[in-house]
């Protein structure tokens, strides 16, 4: 009986609701806790970090454009679909991260949990956020939150799928478009999200997932013009202060979240609130 040649996996980028190839063509290997390996994950690129900008710019005005119920409705059927493969997640988790299966559990149930409370905001934004100015004058004055636009995430590099989800659902809940640049050596739980996306009622370009090297991409996403924000939680210390220049450039909001973030506290609106920027309306009264 012959011995059987393993078929070893090679994931591709998520961009625009598909899975292509990188365009440099390149990939690595990502290995486990341990070092043994584990799967080939596409080496994204600056070109691909720009198709994707060019998707998510696509599809925000019909996601921005939805309405609070709907959106909310769409990341509950995300948190289903994750709920589906849940065993999925845990072994990746447990892999990636080098912890054992009871604590990849519970990582696993908060990241759904997680996802289901930023679901849970979307129709309760605006009118957390939002107001009714008081004036003195013949006018009504309201000022109502509105997305920022297109956000590039630098996911947390030490956790894996809570950490993501903690970085991805803000972004979208309130009605921002996202390019995710994945934790460079632990992407397989982000690869499986993109998976849940595609398969889920997300439209194509409200998330896009590119794995690689963080620094090599993160910098072309801050100096991009067509970024509106910028979030550095999975960016090396050494990089930082040369993104937030670049992203100057482009007057882009920064996120400056520490790298160590943990993610195991309960959420509060503050990644909400950073997406958003408010438009205060006069219209005047009587005749």
């Amino acid at each position: 009986m012959s011995d059987r040649v393993t078929v070893a996996k090679t994931y591709k980028l998520y961009i625009g609701g598909k899975f292509p190839r990188s365009e440099s063509g390149r990939s690595y290997p990502v290995t486990d806790s341990k070092g043994g390996f584990l799967a080939n994950a596409a080496q994204g690129s600056r070109k691909d970090a720009r198709d994707a900008v060019a998707a998510a710019r696509k599809a925000f005005p019909g996601w921005s454009g939805a309405t609070a119920y709907n959106r909310g409705q769409v990341l509950y059927r995300v948190a289903e679909v994750l709920e589906g493969r849940r065993e999925q997640f845990i072994n990746e988790v447990a892999q990636s991260e080098g912890v054992q299966l009871k604590k990849a559990q519970s990582l696993v149930d908060s990241a759904i949990d997680r996802w289901v409370w930023y679901a849970g905001w979307t129709d309760k934004i605006a009118a957390v956020l939002g107001s009714s100015n008081p004036v003195a004058g013949p006018y009504f004055s309201f000022s109502t939150p509105e997305p920022t636009g297109v956000v590039a995430v630098l996911a947390p590099q030490q956790s894996s799928l809570l950490g993501l989800v903690s970085v991805i659902a803000p972004v979208i809940a309130s009605g921002n478009t996202c390019v995710v640049i994945t934790s460079q050596d632990r992407p397989l739980p982000a690869i499986t999200l993109s998976e849940v996306l595609a398969t889920s009622d997300v439209p194509g370009g409200v998330v896009n997932i590119i794995t690689g090297r963080t620094a090599e991409i993160a910098p072309w996403l801050a100096s991009h013009g067509d970024v509106n924000a910028l979030d550095l939680t999975g960016a090396p210390e050494s990089l930082r202060a040369d993104l937030e220049r670049s992203a100057a450039g482009t007057v882009k909001r920064v996120l400056r979240n520490k790298a160590s973030e943990d993610f195991t506290r309960e959420p509060d609106m503050s990644r909400l609130r950073a997406y958003l920027e408010t438009k205060t309306v006069w219209h005047p009264m009587g005749v």
